[in-house]
């Protein structure tokens, strides 16, 4: 896969379908990497050109010294689009992603279309939390969290319809770098937009899994009354909902972009 120079990091991306059409990129959740997006990059390759990438520390990205902050993570972004060459998009980004996507709407505007912020928030969490989430993590590495990732992600029925699904997400974050999860948490743990969502002009859609533990529907709506532009899809699912309900998941972001 193509790897690019993000400041301090080496950021890994992959792009699918026609570089002439519309962009739309998406941006992973914590502790997974791009190959999450893989229904929306096979719904969406062949109207737009569809660009995924390994938020730094995660995938196949480097991991380069941190703390990170919301503004690295978000600029990464930018600079990806500068790389392709890539003047506007749609981003597409869920949970961590997705307050990424929020400081993307606040500070950088005029590179986007639409801006889709999935199971987030404008503050997800509580900084202590973050903090000795990442002191395990650095301690006794990513096995602990991976073994019970599954349910903070998905709903019961899933995990046991969808197993090897679910399998493979929960390895994926047992093998990942510790540290880029670690520096990623400490990005959390200080990231709050709850102050400058007002200052938002771009459409957003804010997508709200209903049985999502994690970053609740009234995160959500916290957002939607903040936010000028702003409107909400409930969606059926727990945290990370474009794999648990794909087809609702594409069908609304299609309908929004449109």
């Amino acid at each position: 896969m193509p790897t690019f120079i993000s400041n301090d990091a080496s950021i890994n991306y992959a792009t699918f379908g026609d570089a002439s059409q519309p962009a739309i990129i998406f941006s992973n959740s914590l502790g997974t990497n791009y190959e999450m997006w893989q229904q929306q990059f096979n719904h969406f390759k062949n109207d737009y050109f569809v660009i995924c990438y390994d938020t730094r520390g995660h995938g196949a990205s480097s991991a380069p010294q941190g703390p990170y902050s919301i503004e690295q993570l978000g600029q990464d972004v930018v600079n990806l689009l500068d790389h392709l060459k890539i003047e506007k998009a749609t981003f597409c980004g869920i949970s961590m992603g997705g307050l990424t996507g929020q400081w993307l709407a606040i500070h950088h505007p005029q590179r986007f279309n639409h801006v889709i912020v999935c199971n987030t928030a404008a503050k997800i969490g509580q900084e202590q939390a973050w903090l000795d989430r990442a002191a395990l993590v650095r301690e006794q590495g990513l096995a602990p969290i991976a073994s019970t990732a599954a349910s903070r992600w998905f709903t019961l029925p899933f995990i046991q319809s969808q197993a090897t699904i679910v399998e493979t997400l929960s390895n994926d974050l047992a093998a990942s770098s510790a540290e880029g999860y670690a520096n990623c948490c400490e990005a959390l743990a200080k990231a709050d937009l709850r102050e400058q969502l007002k200052d938002i002009t771009v459409p957003v859609l804010i997508v709200a899994g209903l049985q999502d533990p994690v970053t609740t529907v009234t995160d959500a709506q916290f957002m939607l009354d903040r936010i000028p532009n702003a409107q909400i899809f409930e969606i059926n699912a727990s945290h990370i909902s474009n794999i648990e309900s794909p087809s609702e998941f594409n069908t609304a972001l299609t309908d929004f972009i449109n």
